[in-house]
C-alpha cells in the first residue's frame, strides 16, 4: 500500500507538483541528451563517410558549365537522378519545366583598345553577361564613356549615342558580408545594358562583380526589354577594369567589342526531385535543395554544385543512419536559377496546385565554404512564432559554430512563401565567394572537402529537429 501520508491538502499538492517538475526535467534532459547525440552521430557519419565531394567533382569536371538549356545541363539531370535513385530514396522524378536557351557563341567574345597611344591593339579578356545580344561581325567599336551609377548615365545621357558605355563601380569594402557589397553593385550588371541600349550606346562593359582585384571576368545575367535592342554586353576583370578607369582618366579610349552570343529560345528541361516518405506526417514536407544550372564557364563547382550535392548528402546520410523521418524530406535540385529562376517558379506552381504543404523548405546556395549558420525568412504572420521556435534549439547549433539570424532565404524557394512554412538559408563563410562566383575559376579545387561535409551536417541537423518536433 502507499505509505500514509498526515500533511495539509496543499502540501500534498506541493509534493505532486515539485516531483511532477522533477520528471519533466528529467525527460527533458533525456531528449536533449538524445538529440545531442544524434547530431553527434550526423557529423560523424558526414565526416568520416560522406560521398558529397566526389560527386561535385563529376558534376563540376566531367560535366562542367551547365546554363540551363545546355546539353550539360541535360548530362547532369541524368547523373543526379541516378545517384539519388542509387542511395535509396522512396520516390525520384523530374519535375518539367520551360527555360529560355542564351548560348555564348562557337567562338570566344573579345575587348580591345584600338590605336591607343600607349598601349595600341591590347586585348583585354572579357565574358559575355547571359542575355547579351551578338555583334556585328566586324564587332561594336566607340569611344568609352565611364559612369559609376546608372543615375550618372541617365543624367549624362546625350553623351552616350555611339558609345561603348562602361559601369565601373566597385565593391564597397566597407560591408562585413560580401552579399551586401554585391547587392550594392550588381544593378550595374542586371540593367545597365538595357540602360545603354536605350540611349544608344553600342555595346556595354561592366566591371565585374567581384571582391577583390584578379584577372579572372565574372559573367552573370543581364536583363533587357523586349522591345530594347540586346547590343553586345561584357565583364572585365576587376584587374583589368582598374587598368581601363586609369587610362580614361589620361585620355579618350577607344575600343571594340565582339561578341557571338545566341538567343536560342524555349526549351524543356527538369528540375530532379528525390524523397523519403514521412513515417507520421507524410503531408508536412520538408524542402533542401540547390539549384543544377550553372553559368557556361567554370564548373560551377561553389555556384551551385555544392548546394545540390549537400542536399543529396543529406538525404544519402539519412538512409545510411536508418532514420525514419516523421515527415517527408524531399530534395529538390532546381533548374534555371541563374536566369530565369523556371524550376522554382514551376515547382511552387506544381506544388500550389497538388495542396501541398512546406512546414520548412532549406536552400543551400551561397558556397560550399565553412556554414556560420542559417537564414530564416517567413510570412510576416509566422516569423515570430518560427523564431522562437528555432530559439528552442540555438544553445545545441551554437556547440557547432551555426547561429540563426532573420534574414534572406533562397531564390528558388521563394515562390513557396505563400505556403506560410519556414524558409532557410545556409549561410556560409562569403569571404571568398566573389573571388569563384560565375566565373571560370569555380572548380572542384576551389571546394575544400570538410567544409562542404560541414554544410550538409548543418543542414541535416537542422532538418533532424525540425522533423522530430515540427515549429510549434
Amino acid at each position: 500500500m502507499f505509505p500514509e501520508f498526515s500533511g495539509k491538502p496543499n502540501q500534498i499538492c506541493g509534493v505532486f507538483f515539485f516531483s511532477f517538475l522533477i520528471l519533466t526535467a528529467r525527460i527533458q534532459a533525456q531528449t536533449q541528451d538524445k538529440d545531442v547525440l544524434f547530431i553527434r552521430s550526423i557529423y560523424d557519419q558526414v565526416l568520416r563517410s560522406g560521398t558529397s565531394y566526389s560527386w561535385l567533382e563529376h558534376i563540376s569536371e566531367k560535366i562542367g558549365g551547365r546554363i540551363a538549356g545546355s546539353p550539360q545541363s541535360e548530362q547532369a539531370i541524368s547523373f543526379t537522378h541516378t545517384m539519388l535513385d542509387s542511395i535509396g530514396c522512396d520516390t525520384v522524378w523530374n519535375l518539367p519545366c520551360q527555360v529560355k536557351y542564351w548560348y555564348r557563341g562557337s567562338k570566344r567574345e573579345t575587348f580591345s583598345l584600338v590605336s591607343h597611344p600607349d598601349l595600341g591593339n591590347q586585348s583585354f579578356k572579357v565574358l559575355a553577361l547571359g542575355g547579351s545580344g551578338a555583334s556585328a561581325p566586324k564587332g561594336a567599336t566607340g569611344e568609352i564613356i565611364e559612369f559609376k551609377s546608372l543615375d550618372e548615365a541617365k543624367t549624362r545621357n546625350k553623351e552616350i549615342p555611339g558609345k561603348i558605355v562602361y559601369f565601373s563601380r566597385a565593391f564597397d569594402q566597407k560591408h562585413l558580408r560580401t552579399f551586401h557589397a554585391y547587392g550594392g553593385a550588381v544593378d550595374q550588371r542586371v540593367f545597365g545594358p538595357n540602360l545603354a541600349s536605350k540611349y544608344g550606346a553600342t555595346a556595354c562593359v561592366i566591371r565585374s562583380m567581384g571582391s577583390r582585384i584578379d584577372p579572372w571576368p565574372h559573367t552573370g545575367v543581364t536583363i533587357f526589354e523586349d522591345s530594347v535592342k540586346r547590343i553586345p554586353a561584357v565583364a572585365l576583370s576587376t584587374q583589368d577594369a582598374e587598368i581601363l578607369s586609369k587610362l580614361i582618366q589620361k585620355g579618350p579610349v577607344k575600343a571594340k567589342v565582339k561578341t557571338y552570343c545566341e538567343d536560342r529560345g524555349l526549351k524543356p528541361s527538369f528540375s530532379v526531385i528525390g524523397e523519403i516518405r514521412g513515417s507520421e506526417f507524410p503531408e508536412e514536407i520538408i524542402l533542401v535543395g540547390g539549384h543544377l544550372d550553372s553559368w557556361d564557364v567554370g564548373g560551377g563547382a561553389h555556384d551551385d554544385g555544392a548546394g545540390c550535392v549537400q542536399a543529396m548528402e543529406v538525404l544519402h546520410t539519412m538512409i545510411k543512419m536508418n532514420y525514419k523521418p516523421k515527415r517527408t524530406i524531399r530534395c529538390v535540385l532546381f533548374m534555371n536559377e541563374e536566369n530565369g529562376l523556371a524550376g522554382g517558379l514551376s515547382y511552387a506552381k506544381w506544388s500550389n496546385e497538388n495542396k501541398e504543404f512546406h512546414l520548412a523548405a532549406i536552400e543551400s546556395d551561397a558556397g560550399g565554404f565553412t556554414p556560420l549558420g542559417f537564414n530564416f525568412d517567413a510570412d510576416s504572420s509566422m516569423v515570430k512564432s518560427y523564431a522562437q521556435a528555432l530559439g528552442k534549439w540555438s544553445e545545441l547549433l551554437e556547440s557547432y559554430d551555426l547561429k540563426i539570424s532573420k534574414g534572406g532565404s533562397g531564390a528558388d524557394i521563394g515562390p513557396l512563401k505563400s505556403q506560410k512554412g519556414l524558409l532557410v538559408g545556409l549561410s556560409p563563410d562569403s569571404q571568398r565567394y566573389f573571388e569563384y562566383h560565375h566565373t571560370e575559376a569555380d572548380r572542384i579545387q576551389a571546394v575544400h572537402p570538410r567544409e562542404l561535409s560541414l554544410g550538409t551536417a548543418a543542414m541535416a541537423s537542422l532538418i533532424y529537429l525540425i522533423d522530430q518536433y515540427g515549429l510549434q
